[in-house]
């Protein structure tokens, strides 16, 4: 390779030939150059695509609709978001917000003995197992899931044949009889949609679990087994507080998905709105575009806040 010598007497490469050689070379002088042509593609999207629907859409929930022609009146009002308010458009934000959170509590609680086996204890060929079986429910589709838990929960279904061989119908009856968890069956019922909610954003809260608890020393576990702490205390005031941050970043995941989702609650569940079917009612049955869109700013609200918060907790570490 050919070399110069420059005026201190060093020696560096000479430049190549061609476009190409010329656009390293320029690139290499300055690497900001570089830096930029790589990043407009990306913050392009994020910006006109992301960030500028959301935009839009926040814009149009400042409209409203003529009550009797029924068109967009293309003029800023509060009228649109007094609108939720109602009782009834409360009463969906309201069940949707309480539905998230049981979700979250109830998928905590299950994923923290299987993140901390897997955490603890599996090394190897177990590990491996353990992210196959967490990962393996998210490779199969969302939709053939929903349904095959409807066939499960229906009252001629897989559960109902069970409790029936043992003796133990009237546990579902009794259950089903409930005024606010009820229904005619475990599939039109809040408790089916929130055993499905359950099942399938469970693997969203086991992994950054799992994370977390890999994190805690092993060694302040046993130094407070040494100062005399019960297994009680110690997970008290030693484990859960390490792994909280895992925790908050599963919940995130958690809340959010069941926050915004329609799909489940309409498959299974009864005709109680959420706040994912109220936007699909009001955006296609209904035309209610300032409505719709005055509903999808509730869960942006809502994440929000609850991002700052996890935040300020230490959440994103555990991401």
């Amino acid at each position: 390779m050919s070399v110069s010598s420059s005026a201190s007497g060093g020696a560096i490469l000479a430049g190549r030939g061609g476009l190409g050689g010329s656009l390293s070379d320029a690139f290499w002088r300055k690497p900001q150059l570089l830096l930029f042509l790589m990043l407009t593609p990306p913050l392009l999207w994020l910006g006109v695509i992301y960030l500028g629907s959301l935009f839009a859409l926040l814009i149009q929930s400042f409209f409203s609709i003529d009550e009797f022609s029924g068109m967009v009146v293309r003029e800023f009002t509060l009228k649109t978001y007094g609108e939720l308010l109602r009782p009834s458009n409360l009463d969906i934000i309201v069940r949707t917000v309480i539905m998230a959170g049981l979700v979250t509590i109830a998928s905590a609680v299950i994923a923290f003995p299987i993140a901390y086996f897997a955490a603890r204890y599996a090394r190897g060929r177990w590990k491996a197992m353990f992210y196959l079986g967490v990962m393996l429910p998210l490779w199969s589709s969302y939709l053939v899931k929903i349904y095959a838990w409807k066939l499960i929960l229906a009252k001629e279904g897989i559960l109902g044949w069970v409790f029936d061989k043992l003796h133990l119908t009237f546990l579902i009856d009794g259950w089903l009889a409930l005024p606010i968890v009820g229904g005619n069956s475990l599939s039109v019922s809040p408790t089916g949609t929130f055993l499905v909610f359950v099942y399938v954003w469970l693997p969203f809260m086991i992994l950054p679990m799992q994370a977390a608890l890999e994190r805690v020393p092993t060694n302040l576990l046993e130094a407070s087994a040494d100062l005399g702490a019960s297994p009680g205390q110690t997970f008290r005031n030693v484990l859960l507080p390490l792994a909280l941050p895992g925790v908050i970043a599963g919940s995130i995941f958690t809340f959010s998905l069941t926050l915004g989702d329609y799909i489940i609650p309409q498959i299974i569940g009864t005709s109680h709105l959420f706040i994912g079917m109220a936007v699909y009612a009001h955006q296609g049955t209904a035309g209610n575009i300032p409505l719709a869109a005055a509903f999808t700013v509730v869960p942006v609200v809502i994440m929000g806040i609850y991002l700052w918060l996890a935040k300020r907790a230490g959440a994103f570490n555990a991401l």
